[in-house]
């Protein structure tokens, strides 16, 4: 059977969902749905991803996300991979958790975005877990209540403007109640399991079959959204010089700029320079607290690191991360040093 087409590029959204291996169980209990949210919103401070919606089911999840970099599998490939590591040291296991590649469908913005932000907040009331009178947001492992919270009280990773711009609601009390009142209109409570399902932007205009294109569709738009990814996708299998659009990867890479902030940033700290840093012994602290900043920040891989710093192979620039991360918390001013060269990386980005 042929992989799934991926088309990433800069400012593309997605819906992204995956299975837990054979369709098993990919949480057990509340402490691996918290490491679920926690590995979520790490991924997305990795990668640069805005998640606009997410909802976690006991054997599958969710996610609407949006990718200001051209980098979903550098990002993706990160989170279920360090999902998988954390589930499966903390009950004794090994072996797979998702069962293969995510699946990725292109989303057009404007109503099909809606279309999906209702779908996704929906599942609990399509699997039965939600109680007519109960409240929508009685099932809690979704970005629901994220959208009714008020916004410092929500996620920092959770960007939820553009889903209450798109419901005509103001980011405002009144606003989030609105949200909420429209998303339980979605629902016909005589059939609970065909919640967002089917998605009618308005009368007169054709409804969209939400359920049946993320089950086997490639993208969810419209005919000109269709075919502007196939150009792009012509583009990308014709061989043409590496550009914008699709092939813009190596050039704009998140992981990459991200790091050459943090070490730009370690330099004034250091007051030092890179050529004068790399000639420094491997395994030099401030190579670690540099390295260990750009793998804790970023999906760069540790060979990547330790090309940048200077730090020998993989295996000797893991090793410096892992003394690094041990001795951090008796070293006081190695988190001062820390905290200063993030934030400098931050405001001068």
């Amino acid at each position: 059977m042929p992989r799934q087409v991926r088309i990433e590029y800069a400012g593309a959204y997605y819906h992204v969902m995956a299975r837990g291996d054979r369709r098993e169980a990919i949480v057990k209990d509340d402490e691996d749905r918290l490491t679920f949210v926690r590995t979520l919103g790490e991924a997305a401070g990795r990668a640069g991803f805005r998640v606009h919606a997410w909802v976690l089911m006991s054997n599958h999840y969710h996610l609407l996300l949006e990718t200001p970099e051209p980098n979903l599998s550098a990002g993706m490939g990160w989170l279920q991979n360090a999902y998988t590591r954390r589930i499966n040291t903390r009950h004794g296991l090994c072996g797979h958790v998702f069962g293969g590649r995510y699946k990725a469908i292109v989303v057009e913005p404007g109503n099909c975005f809606w279309a999906l932000l209702d779908y996704i907040h929906l599942n609990p009331v399509r699997a039965g877990m939600v109680e007519r009178g109960a409240g929508l947001e009685s099932a809690g492992w979704s970005s629901l209540r994220g959208y009714l919270e008020e916004p410092e009280k929500s996620p920092p990773w959770l960007e939820t403007t553009m889903g209450m711009m798109v419901s005509g609601c103001k980011d405002s009390a009144s606003g989030r109640r609105r949200f909420l009142e429209i998303l339980e209109e979605r629902v016909d409570w005589s059939a609970p399991g065909k919640a967002g399902r089917e998605y009618s932007p308005g009368e007169g205009q054709t409804k969209l079959a939400v359920y049946s294109t993320l089950k086997r569709g490639w993208f969810f738009g419209s005919e000109e959204f269709k075919e502007r990814l196939v150009k792009m996708l012509e583009k990308k299998s014709s061989g043409q010089k590496r550009g914008k659009g699709v092939e813009a990867v190596a050039a704009s890479d998140h992981g990459e700029w991200r790091a050459g902030k943090i070490i730009e940033a370690g330099l004034a700290v250091f007051e030092t320079t890179l050529p004068e840093l790399k000639r420094k012994a491997k395994s030099d602290w401030r190579k670690g607290l540099l390295a260990e900043l750009i793998q804790s920040q970023t999906t760069m891989k540790l060979d990547g690191i330790s090309e940048r710093l200077g730090m020998g192979d993989r295996s000797s620039c893991c090793r410096t991360i892992h003394k690094t991360r041990k001795e951090m918390p008796k070293r006081r001013e190695w988190v001062e040093m820390r905290r200063r060269i993030d934030e400098i990386s931050i405001n001068h980005a």
